[in-house]
């Protein structure tokens, strides 16, 4: 035990730089000899040495870490700044086929049938039987009118008709005795031309009077005014008592009666130019009328004018549409609503992908990372969307909401997942 702390001391001396004690054989202690100064000295000449060139590799080690720093941190904004630089954009594609659309255009109603009813004949009216709103059936009584003074001329040509009778009777008895005596040589024969040619007037004369009892007889007739077809009374501008002189339409005032057929009306309807090529007689196309907005009618395209109005531009459509519950009136402001087929051979686009430039209509397409500006020509207009009838192709993407100041071949980038 002793002895292992003795070998203990000893170590921790030489560690200390003193040189261990030694011990007699007797237990006294007796110094041990001095170490060695030149190699203490060369072991403390040695750490700073060491310590210098370990700073300076630290030193180092951080300027070089700094520098790198910096460099990384320098690229790193450069390439963001180039990267930023660069416009980055959603695309779209074009949608083939144009969706169906339907065109609105106003519509003037008018009746089947419209006709103002005239007196062919002069008189006063006796009576009349239908008013304005009366129902009526072709060949009703509608009103009497009174015509003493056609009366009497009635009676004045049958007594024309009479005398003309007695008169050819006369002449044919006259004309079958000449002749008889002509073939027996009895009278001359310019005698027996004169009677033949007596008896051909006669008979003309009595045609004349045969004619004129029965054109006066025909205006007897109108004395009574019938209904001419299956309507309304629309109008009545007579009454009882009234002087009628028989006029026509060249003399509205002595109109009696106005009346329309209600039953099928006719819409005449002016289709623009642009849409004249789908007007198809036979069709069948819905109509409304915001007089009853709950109501929708159809009805049948069944002619047209085939002819482009100059001043207008456009075409004349007659459109028939039954109306046997009489819903509809005429004269009444209603719609057609036309149907426009869809174009198989053309395309859709969103409208915020157009750029209007003073060359004209443009949209961004986006071939090999650069924009080129595609002249387009534009069809119909959906709100949101519009028809591109050419100028792309149905895998070109085009730049949704393009700047105003996008240029031609400028670079761009597709945002990724923005493609619609």
């Amino acid at each position: 035990m002793q002895q292992q702390d003795g070998i203990k001391d000893s170590m921790n001396q030489l560690v200390e730089g003193r040189a261990p004690e030694q011990n007699d054989h007797h237990g006294h202690t007796a110094q041990a000899t001095p170490p060695i100064v030149v190699g203490r000295d060369r072991k403390l000449g040695r750490g700073p040495a060491i310590a210098g060139i370990l700073a300076a590799l630290l030193l180092g080690v951080f300027i070089a870490k700094g520098i790198r720093t910096r460099v990384y941190t320098e690229e790193t904004l450069t390439t963001t700044t180039r990267r930023d630089a660069v416009l980055s954009v959603a695309v779209t594609s074009p949608v083939q086929g144009a969706a169906a659309q339907e065109i609105t255009l106003p519509a003037n109603t008018q009746a089947f049938i419209d006709t103002p009813i005239y007196a062919r004949t002069s008189g006063y009216l006796r009576k009349w039987y239908a008013d304005i709103g009366t129902h009526v059936y072709a060949g009703q009584l509608l009103a009497e009118i009174e015509t003493p003074e056609l009366d009497q001329q009635v009676q004045q040509a049958q007594s024309d008709l009479a005398a003309a009778e007695a008169n050819q009777q006369l002449a044919q008895i006259t004309a079958d005795r000449w002749t008889k005596l002509l073939a027996k040589n009895a009278v001359s024969k310019q005698e027996t031309d004169q009677a033949t040619s007596d008896l051909n007037a006669r008979q003309s004369v009595l045609s004349a009077a045969q004619a004129n009892v029965r054109r006066l007889q025909q205006l007897q007739g109108f004395e009574k005014v019938y209904a001419p077809f299956d309507g309304v009374i629309t109008a009545r501008s007579v009454d009882i008592g009234a002087l009628i002189q028989a006029g026509d339409i060249n003399s509205p005032k002595l109109e009696l009666f106005h009346m329309a057929s209600t039953g099928k009306l006719r819409l005449f309807v002016p289709v623009p130019e642009v849409y004249a090529n789908e007007v198809h007689n036979g069709d069948h196309v819905a109509v409304t009328s915001d007089a009853i907005p709950d109501a929708k009618f159809t009805g049948t395209i069944v002619r047209n004018s085939d002819a482009i109005d100059i001043s207008s531009r456009t075409l004349n459509v007659e459109v028939d549409v039954i109306n046997a519950e009489h819903k509809l009136f005429p004269g009444q402001y209603a719609f057609i609503h036309l149907p426009i087929p869809p174009s198989n051979s053309s395309m859709t686009l969103p409208s915020n992908t157009l750029l209007f430039r003073k060359e004209g209509l443009r949209v961004g397409v986006v071939r090999d990372g650069r924009v080129q500006l595609a002249p387009v020509q534009i069809g119909q207009d959906y709100g949101a969307k519009v028809e591109i009838i050419s100028g792309l192709a149905p895998a070109d993407q085009v730049i949704l909401n393009p700047p105003d100041s996008l240029a031609q071949g400028e670079r761009v980038n597709v945002e990724k997942g923005d493609a619609q």
